[in-house]
């Protein structure tokens, strides 16, 4: 499903090159489960980024579905990311005016989708993360882990077929943080491919593939 050959991302910082990533090689089969783990600045985040197609590579390519992504432009990146990829936050992002019914409708607003049939979507997967009873909630009034659910569920709605996750559990309690794992783990069971990145190894352990990165290198 994806492929990543030689990938290098560097940042000019005055007359020094950084290298955040020094030539990434990975392939990810379809509904893999894999962790990404590693220190802070050890290139993870920016691995994240360039796998959500949020980033380009300086250097290297980057084939989703066996099709390089070099040239695309960047609304054929915007389409490419929705379509395919769902978005899971550390710090959730939802809007806070906005209760999670509305929250979850909004990647399907965005896409054009009619309201009947957001309503109805956004309901089936507030419903499939156990929050059917809380639609009308705004986040204020939603403890950590129902916000990341609802966030789960935003990031499923249109139906990705890829899941990255960053540090999705890095602000739960640990009961929060396994239920949501738990939670992730069945959409994966599902079919969806699952990459999660993490510091925390007794999370990284859940996934069946575990994967180490250091000064932007797999050790």
């Amino acid at each position: 499903m994806i492929e990543l050959l030689n990938v290098t991302k560097t940042y000019k910082m005055g007359d020094q090159i950084i290298y955040a990533l020094n030539n990434i090689n990975l392939k990810i089969e379809k509904g893999s489960y894999i962790s990404i783990m590693g220190p802070s600045g050890s290139g993870k985040s920016t691995l994240m980024h360039i796998l959500g197609l949020l980033d380009t590579p300086s250097s290297g390519e980057y084939f989703f579905e066996g099709k390089s992504t070099k040239n695309l432009t960047d609304e054929e990146r915007s389409l490419l990311r929705r379509k395919h990829i769902g978005f899971v936050f550390q710090f959730f992002y939802l809007l806070p005016r906005f209760n999670a019914l509305k929250n979850v409708e909004l990647p399907l607003l965005l896409s054009g989708v009619g309201k009947n049939e957001r309503k109805e979507a956004a309901i089936y997967y507030l419903e499939k993360v156990g929050l059917s009873h809380r639609i009308n909630h705004k986040p204020e009034e939603l403890s950590g882990g129902e916000r990341q659910r609802v966030a789960i569920a935003r990031a499923c709605v249109l139906k990705p077929s890829v899941l990255l996750a960053d540090e999705p559990s890095g602000n739960l309690d640990r009961k929060s943080a396994y239920e949501v794992m738990e939670l992730l783990e069945k959409f994966n069971e599902e079919g969806k491919t699952l990459i999660i990145v993490t510091h925390d190894l007794e999370i990284a352990k859940r996934a069946k593939i575990q994967l180490n990165i250091r000064d932007g290198s797999f050790i």
